[in-house]
């Protein structure tokens, strides 16, 4: 009893300054790599982990997907037209220790690299282009910016250009196109219109020419029409008096 009584003050120390501080926690979404005299000599799995004090060193690697702005920069399209970008990028690390050892400092580098690739890629492109294809240009971006990361252990799953700043006069010129292209479409839609209607109005006259009655008939309606509207006075023309007789002889042929 006196010996481990005498010894306990010893073990409190060992725990205390070579047992304790060699604990360590990486969480769920991490991996830990553990250096050993600047050497990579491990990597530790999710959960609670002990590793030699002092001798050894880990870090942890956050294995989630991470959102990195690009922050807007001046771009010269195809066309000469000076536009305003902006993107966000979304990459993932997949092997922590090339994430450490193959580059100092990840987001640093990607971010850097995401710059260069949107400028030189959108710079090949006409404004138009840029406007109306941005899916494909977001899909071109994503694949060389995957191709240059692979080497650091990281991925590129999504890139998208967020916003695009164009100039004023670029604007009011744009404005004064879709509003010459929306009476354009107006002007042509009117003239189909009108193209139909002749058509068929050309049909009817056929069809009353062929058929004289046909269009006394449509006479009568009209006037019918016009005198449930307004209580008037019509007065009917000499000719007409003679087509209600056609009409009455018509009629009468029917009967029999």
């Amino acid at each position: 009893m006196e010996l481990i009584a005498g010894l306990f003050p010893l073990l409190v120390i060992v725990f205390m300054f070579f047992i304790l501080p060699g604990f360590r926690i990486v969480q769920q979404y991490e991996v830990g790599v553990v250096f050993r005299f600047g050497k990579i000599i491990s990597s530790r799995e999710p959960g609670l982990n002990w590793i030699v004090p002092y001798i050894d060193r880990m870090r942890n690697v956050d294995f989630r997907t991470i959102t990195l702005p690009i922050p807007a920069q001046k771009i010269i399209t195809k066309d000469n037209v000076s536009v305003d970008i902006s993107a966000v990028a979304y990459y993932q690390i997949v092997d922590a220790q090339k994430s450490i050892v193959a580059i100092e400092n990840v987001m640093s580098a990607i971010n850097q690299i995401a710059q260069t690739t949107v400028r030189n890629i959108v710079g090949r492109f006409q404004l138009d282009e840029v406007l109306s294809e941005r899916d494909e240009i977001n899909k071109e971006i994503r694949a060389v910016l995957d191709e240059r990361t692979e080497p650091w252990g990281v991925i590129v799953s999504v890139v998208e250009i967020k916003d695009i700043e164009l100039p004023e006069n670029m604007q009011r010129a744009m404005a004064k196109q879709a509003e010459a292209e929306r009476e354009k479409r107006a002007k042509v839609i009117a003239a189909e219109g009108e193209f139909l209607a002749s058509q068929k109005l050309a049909e009817t006259a056929d069809i009353m020419a062929a058929h004289p009655i046909a269009l006394q008939l449509r006479n009568l309606q009209t006037m019918a029409e016009i005198s449930v509207e307004k209580n008037s006075t019509i007065i009917f023309p000499a000719q007409f008096m003679g087509t209600v007789n056609d009409i009455q002889a018509f009629l009468t042929k029917e009967k029999i």
